[in-house]
């Protein structure tokens, strides 16, 4: 949060706690994201279809790593032995090689990452879908996601996983 909007929340919280006071019990609920994100099947559901779609990328790159280090393995104990032009040109290949290896991993990360991202912003989507129905049902006047300090009473990440995990 920036600074200004830390100063906006606050002075809502107040403003807020001063009126509930005087009218009726102010109700808020506290969500934990990074527990929805372990515990929602939804979430898991999208773990697995992420391991699934990507994990024969993440076998090809590990094969790669393997024969990367056998073929430099084998080039350190020959490489005293090899003419100067013969050392060079394998040099030039295993560097060839290397380069090769770390675009094909930057690409994995970076399509991994996006699918990751896609795939969670749908089970935050269907989480807030959760809280705004749960959060009108049982008159909840604001629901918050994460904070420093929660008292357990106002931590209603239980009951989002629960509907969640219904809504299936």
């Amino acid at each position: 949060m920036t600074h200004f909007s830390n100063k906006f929340f606050l002075a809502l919280v107040i403003a807020l706690a001063g009126f509930s006071v005087n009218a009726q019990e102010f109700k808020v609920g506290v969500v934990n994201l990074d527990r929805i994100f372990r515990e929602a099947n939804s979430a898991k559901a999208a773990q697995t279809k992420l391991e699934q779609e990507f994990s024969k990328r993440e076998k090809e790159l590990g094969d790669l790593t393997s024969q990367l280090k056998v073929l430099s393995d084998k080039f350190e104990r020959e490489a005293p032995t090899l003419a100067e032009s013969q050392r060079s040109t394998r040099q030039k290949q295993l560097v060839d090689q290397d380069r090769e290896f770390q675009r094909k991993r930057r690409e994995f990360q970076e399509d991994l990452n996006t699918r990751k991202n896609e795939e969670l912003q749908q089970v935050i989507e269907r989480a807030n879908k959760v809280v705004k129905t749960l959060a009108e049902a049982e008159k909840y006047d604001l629901i918050l996601q994460e904070s420093v300090y929660v008292n357990p009473k106002h931590d209603i990440t239980d009951k989002v996983i629960k509907a969640l995990n219904a809504s299936r």
